[in-house]
């Protein structure tokens, strides 16, 4: 009788879910888990910045986002600034930039940068795979950039980055529509794993300069209980019924 009470006190925890999940971060197991393999963490660069700069990458999302002097952007998986710097120039002495990674190298040689540039406009902040640590209410845009897809907990990520949105706040998305274990995430996808965090799409542009997409979201309605997030089971983004 024993052995069966064991047995079955194993039953009852192997189907209780993610709550006991050893494999997840005790920050995350309120959330429902993505349904999606993730990336491997690439470097800090997608291309090079020349490469870049000669597509006029940076210069297409700014004025998508229509980022302008005074916009305060976190720009959320910065690595090594590419699109810190130009923010920086673009938003001016009346704006601000919160350069976050969760990368300390990369945050150190960012740091040795804003500081050989004299960056006065940007800071920088470590942050956490499924928190990005920012401030309440503080972001006109928030940049996402060839990043998402190495998110590991993105219901705990996105619903922990959502309050940091200012009024008419919008999250900005660039990415590449192929597999989420192949450095992309398919747009469909993408789209379910905001819309389950409460999230509108706003705008959705395929560009050449992006090698990619371009998108951009904005909250709607109140943020969603984490039980209450019904996340997304498949490449096309079905929500779970």
């Amino acid at each position: 009788m024993r052995a069966l009470a064991l047995l079955a006190s194993l039953v009852l925890l192997s189907a209780c879910g993610e709550a006991g999940d050893p494999g997840r971060a005790e920050s995350s197991q309120a959330f429902p888990q993505a349904w999606r393999p993730v990336s491997t963490l690439s470097g800090n660069e997608f291309r090079n910045e020349d490469q870049r700069d000669n597509l006029g990458e940076a210069e297409v999302v700014m004025d998508l986002a229509a980022i302008g002097a005074g916009t305060t952007v976190a720009d959320i998986g910065a690595g090594e600034g590419y699109y810190t710097v130009r923010l920086a120039e673009r938003v001016g002495a009346k704006g601000r930039v919160l350069a976050q990674d969760i990368d300390p190298g990369a945050i150190q040689r960012l740091g040795q940068r804003v500081e050989r540039e004299r960056l006065d406009n940007v800071s920088i902040k470590t942050g956490a795979p499924d928190d990005p640590r920012l401030p309440a209410n503080s972001f006109d845009r928030i940049f996402l950039v060839h990043m998402y897809h190495e998110v590991t907990e993105p219901y705990a990520f996105l619903w922990r980055m959502r309050p940091a949105l200012r009024a008419g706040g919008q999250v900005i998305v660039v990415d590449v529509d192929r597999p989420t274990d192949q450095h992309g995430i398919p747009p469909q996808l993408l789209f379910c794993e905001f819309q389950a965090v409460g999230f509108r799409l706003v705008e959705f542009v395929r560009r050449p300069e992006l090698n990619g997409y371009y998108a951009q979201f904005e909250a709607v309605g109140p943020r969603p209980e984490p039980a209450a997030i019904k996340p997304c089971n498949t490449a096309k983004g079905k929500t779970e019924s």
